[in-house]
């Protein structure tokens, strides 16, 4: 597991996203407001998460884990993640996605939504999520996990979910989810940690679980195979978007510091931690413009369609 280091990110080099941290401040400024709106406060009562302990790790893992702010670190058969009890909601969740497993046998959406039985104090219940204008946003999509039955079946765990607007998990975010994807086809294989900002006010909270709506997502995208090692982060409003995914582009760095997560402490050397956190260059993770089209002519109106 890595160590978070206090000072992440305080000296590091510059790079081409100079204007990536306006997002940041937005997003911060949107959350106040939500909090406000809705009077709801994040903290909440209860016991110490950092009691738990870590689950055998099923299958070996050639990557190092992002920092839990809550002990509860939870591995399955090809995803792990770190659940916070508070949000009843993981705050991250890591795996690896490789080309081989997007181009061979594809196996069928289970839904197969259920309890998580590795949550010791009880994950979310899929009744949870029966309020009109929140999906069961997965964390670690399906379309991500259907090279096996296995993969397939452990994305439903209710874990793996967060109340996401039905225009946002429908629209953009799937645009991000089926773009990534096209990235790790071609540069062969991508470390992926995705999940909830939990550290900004939050928007409700929805079920008997009292479930946490975020105000916003992250997605930390990383490429460390030849012949160019690069990495990219994600924050989007949990709201409809007629944005391009690259207009929320921002650095690992930045993502680090809004969520308090160190996300690569122990994968990489140093130095090529401080470079690859510090600089992104949007040119190369190109979107589908395609997609985007599809996205605001079509995905975007799920709710409306609803009505």
């Amino acid at each position: 597991m890595a160590k978070f280091r206090t000072n992440h990110g305080g000296n590091k080099r510059g790079g081409n996203n100079a204007s990536s941290g306006m997002v940041t401040k937005v997003l911060l400024f949107i959350g106040a407001l939500v909090g406000l709106y809705y009077g709801f406060n994040n903290s909440s009562g209860g016991g110490s998460e950092a009691d738990y302990e870590e689950d055998t790790v099923i299958i070996d893992r050639d990557y190092a884990l992002p920092t839990s702010t809550t002990g509860v670190v939870i591995n399955h058969n090809y995803y792990s993640l770190s659940y916070s009890e508070e949000h009843e909601q993981a705050e991250w969740v890591a795996y690896e996605l490789h080309r081989d497993n997007l181009t061979g046998e594809r196996f069928p959406r289970s839904n197969n939504f259920r309890d998580d039985p590795k949550v010791r104090s009880g994950s979310s219940s899929k009744y949870d999520f029966g309020h009109p204008d929140y999906d069961r946003g997965h964390m670690a999509p399906a379309g991500d996990m259907n090279f096996n039955s296995t993969a397939m079946s452990e994305s439903f765990y209710m874990s793996n979910m967060s109340p996401q607007r039905s225009s946002f998990n429908q629209g953009i975010w799937r645009e991000l989810e089926e773009n990534t994807r096209k990235w790790a086809k071609i540069f062969k294989r991508l470390y992926i940690v995705t999940g909830p900002v939990l550290t900004t006010p939050i928007i409700t909270k929805i079920g008997n679980s009292k479930v946490s709506v975020p105000s916003a997502y992250y997605k930390v995208l990383l490429d460390l195979d030849d012949p160019e090692k690069k990495a990219i982060g994600f924050i989007m409003p949990n709201a409809r978007s007629e944005k391009r995914i690259k207009d929320y582009a921002v650095s690992v760095d930045e993502v680090e510091e809004l969520t308090g997560i160190d996300f690569f402490g122990e994968l990489l050397d140093p130095d090529l931690e401080a470079e690859l956190e510090a600089n992104f260059d949007a040119s190369l993770w190109t979107d589908d413009y395609k997609k985007y089209q599809k996205r605001v002519k079509s995905w975007n109106l799920v709710e409306e369609r609803r009505k």
